[in-house]
């Protein structure tokens, strides 16, 4: 049976002839096994040119599409001491309901009427402020008046200027008339001592023409002497005039200089008003913060600081709240090799942590669990994790997600990318190529137009 004899039976002995060894040589063997490859081979040729959606998984967490619904921690932003809680862990508050109240620990606020004595101040000072104010009035009407005086004065000096220089005309014409005269009594002297010493008049006449020219002398010097008079009271004129404008200019000046100094009292007061209103409204805000409130409708989840009378500096957490009422949104992270894969707007599938799902990566149509999203914004800088954020919203098209998810929970998602063969995708796995790149049909679109 197993040859090795030099003297083989199958080639001596004829075994044909036996139904037997007919029966055992001629036998088909594992006939349904090979019926079983073979339609194994055709469904599995067949299953490779099945399309397959690529897509891009990541992991990431259910938070809020609105920064403003996202839990957070409530703070208080001064100093203090607890005094008295008004709520418990678990509780549901509205917004504007009180959480706790404080008491000051700084001791330049432990005065209970701070905000009053500081606006008694404020009013002490904005009347002191008024008062700077009517004196600056004061002044600039006190120089309206000393302008108007001061023209008055000018005009009045310039009146007397006026009838000096007038009378020193007058007074000019009348030395004039006076010189004229005595030249006339000169004349009539000589003529009439000329007479006498020829005989032909009297010496009383010589005698008169003598007095006569002695009185015009007499006038020609008194004329002379209100002429320089008349000049003297024109040059006190201009003396006055200049007087006056420098006393005016003097006064003025002076209640000016009062006038600005004033008003520079009046800013300055004004200014402390401001401070001090700054400081009442600063004093009735901090009086508020002694109550920290809620933000929003939601839940208390945490108590950071427990007990009364414990101490905490601002900025401190106190408080842990969530959000009653929030938009669902679901962050996720791809790697650098699969973001520009992703644009705003395309159809992503996500499974959420605990809720039952069945997945077929490569059929989304098939899978069960899995709901419908859509990518609102795509981070443009990379995040500590090495990875890209990509925040997504509810396919409205799409089942509802569930009521009972809430943020926090760990997500699961898988952006739908193009339809290819089966095979070609495990090529592309074997060879570790990436999925294909490609842009969405609007943006083509709006490229061709």
């Amino acid at each position: 049976m197993l040859n090795i004899s030099r003297n083989p039976l199958n080639k001596s002995v004829d075994l044909g002839k036996y139904k037997s060894s007919v029966h055992v040589f001629n036998k088909t063997y594992y006939k349904y096994f090979r019926r079983f490859l073979s339609a194994f081979a055709i469904v599995g040729i067949i299953i490779l040119f099945l399309p397959w959606t690529q897509n891009i998984s990541g992991r990431g967490q259910v938070t809020s599409l609105t920064p403003g619904q996202r839990p957070q921690t409530i703070q208080s932003p001064i100093p203090g001491s607890i005094q008295k809680w008004y709520v418990r862990e678990g509780q549901t508050v509205k917004k504007g309901d009180t959480i706790m109240q404080i008491s000051e620990i700084k001791s330049e606020y432990f005065d209970p009427n701070l905000v009053e004595r500081t606006q008694q101040q404020r009013n002490s000072k904005e009347f002191s402020a008024r008062s700077y104010q009517e004196k600056v009035k004061a002044q600039e009407i006190r120089i309206k008046a000393l302008q108007s005086e001061r023209v008055l004065k000018l005009e009045q000096a310039q009146n007397k200027l006026a009838q000096a220089k007038q009378k020193v005309k007058a007074d000019s014409i009348d030395l004039v008339a006076a010189r004229t005269n005595l030249k006339i009594a000169q004349i009539k002297y000589n003529r009439a001592d000329s007479l006498f010493q020829d005989g032909f008049t009297a010496r009383k006449n010589v005698e008169d023409a003598a007095i006569k020219l002695q009185e015009t002398q007499a006038k020609e010097t008194s004329q002379e002497a209100k002429l320089l008079v008349s000049k003297t009271e024109v040059t006190n004129a201009k003396l006055e005039i200049n007087r006056v404008e420098q006393e005016f200019a003097d006064k003025i000046s002076k209640a000016r200089s009062e006038k600005f100094s004033a008003q520079s009292s009046q800013f300055s007061t004004e200014a402390d008003v401001q401070k001090l209103e700054n400081m009442v409204s600063n004093y009735s805000l901090r009086r508020d913060m002694l109550f920290i409130t809620a933000p929003y409708d939601g839940f208390i989840n945490t108590a950071f600081r427990g007990g009364v009378g414990q101490t905490f500096k601002e900025g401190e957490k106190l408080v842990g709240i969530i959000p009653e009422n929030i938009e669902l949104a679901v962050e996720t992270f791809v790697r650098p090799i699969d973001l520009p894969l992703i644009h705003k707007g395309e159809k992503v599938r996500v499974q959420f942590d605990g809720w039952p799902a069945i997945i077929f990566s490569g059929w989304p149509n098939v899978s069960y669990g899995t709901y419908g999203a859509e990518v609102v914004a795509v981070e443009r800088f990379i995040s500590p994790n090495g990875r890209f954020r990509v925040l997504l919203k509810p396919d409205p098209e799409d089942h509802p997600w569930p009521k009972e998810i809430r943020a926090g929970s760990g997500a699961f998602t898988m952006a739908l990318l193009e339809d290819v063969p089966i095979w070609f995708e495990l090529w592309r796995q074997l060879n570790g190529f990436p999925p294909n790149y490609y842009q969405p049909v609007e943006d083509t679109k709006s490229k061709m137009k």
